[in-house]
């Protein structure tokens, strides 16, 4: 059995809701994939939580097809949920387990086997998967998660090598990469936004792929036109204004009072105080970021080194202003604090970010040690 290899990016993220099957996943440029056939065993790679499981979920759809009527059921978002699909964890699995969930049924008809994380598989079962992979039995599936690291890396040659057919879940951490991702997701429902719009998502939306899918599919149902900056506006309304990250900007600008405001709006329309606090964390860090390479270089030669888009430096650099190494350090202590105290250790998690706020704007306004 060819082996191949296939990257489920963003531009092949496939439905914009989340935890849906991705379009590219379902198909291989070798083998039987090519074919419109499913491999008898795929690997998919990757730490992203909502593209592994959309290439999980074409994977196990394109299985069920080829193995009969037991397994063509599907849930509500087409995935395959027969009885002879099984979902289990390489941690703890055994030989003989495994051996049990991919014999031949007395009533005929394949099975779907999706091993989760497999770099937690013991030595045993790993090289039971790949025996399995050289000698795949008749209308047995096997669909594996590796999380891509080097924890039991060996185990994700060996089975590539043995002909597994591996599809690629790249982690989506620069901008420009989440910018794409979004583009595609509007894409693939027939839509288009332009820039504005896009960042104008981020913003309101933050960076989590689920949260950014369910959006898109969101305003691709509910908007008529290109989504642009106004539509976003329009549609989140306060979420689109007052975030964790509208309140960082505040506190790292040392506006103490629309800071304040912001805050409060933000909890009063539902914005988890562990985001806030997160947002705070971020502003901080990307301040020290960009305070550290000085201003010499342009905000374009920088984008790629400090994985942020150009506007988003020059906005760094503007709110420098007054902030000094040592005052930076100290609004990172309180924000730790904070974040301490909103998860859990206080007594109110709006208080701890209000002393939060108070402080960093503080930290702006003298060094740390007056």
């Amino acid at each position: 059995m060819a082996s191949s290899t296939r990257r489920a990016g963003a531009a092949t993220a496939g439905p914009a809701t989340s935890g849906g099957a991705t379009s590219g996943a379902a198909s291989s440029g070798q083998g039987a994939a090519a074919a419109g056939l499913p491999a008898s065993v795929t690997i998919i790679v990757g730490e992203e939580e909502l593209l592994v499981e959309r290439a999980v979920s074409a994977s196990v759809t394109l299985a069920a097809a080829a193995g009969g009527p037991g397994l063509a059921d599907g849930d509500n978002d087409g995935a395959a949920t027969g009885a002879g699909v099984h979902n289990v964890a390489a941690a703890g699995l055994t030989v003989g387990e495994l051996t049990g969930l991919t014999a031949p049924s007395l009533f005929g008809g394949g099975c779907v086997v999706v091993i989760r994380s497999a770099q937690d598989a013991g030595k045993d079962l790993s090289a039971e998967l790949v025996k399995l992979t050289r000698s795949p039995a008749p209308e047995v599936f096997l669909i594996v998660t590796h999380a891509g690291g080097v924890k039991n890396k060996a185990l994700l040659a060996d089975l590539v090598s043995a002909g597994a057919r591996r599809v690629d879940c790249p982690s989506i951490k620069r901008f420009g990469e989440r910018m794409d991702f979004l583009r595609g997701e509007f894409r693939h429902a027939g839509r288009k936004a332009d820039d504005g719009g896009l960042r104008a998502l981020l913003d309101a939306v933050g960076t989590d792929l689920r949260d950014l899918a369910a959006a898109c599919s969101q305003l691709s149902a509910d908007t008529t036109g290109v989504i642009n900056q106004a539509a976003v506006a329009r549609y989140y309304q306060g979420r689109a204004e007052a975030t964790g990250f509208s309140v960082a900007d505040k506190a790292c600008e040392g506006n103490l009072a629309d800071a304040l405001e912001q805050l409060r709006w933000a909890l009063a329309t539902g914005t988890s105080p562990v985001l806030i606090s997160s947002a705070l964390a971020q502003g901080l860090r990307t301040l020290g970021l960009v305070g550290s390479v000085g201003r010499g270089l342009s905000p374009n030669s920088l984008a790629a080194e400090l994985g942020m888009p150009p506007w988003r430096i020059d906005k760094a650099r503007q709110q420098l202003t007054g902030w000094t190494s040592e005052g930076l350090a100290k609004a990172h202590a309180a924000v730790a604090e904070a974040d301490v105290q909103v998860k859990g250790e206080g007594a109110s998690a709006g208080y701890a970010l209000e002393r939060a706020v108070s402080t960093i704007v503080a930290c702006r306004a003298r060094p740390a040690s007056s």
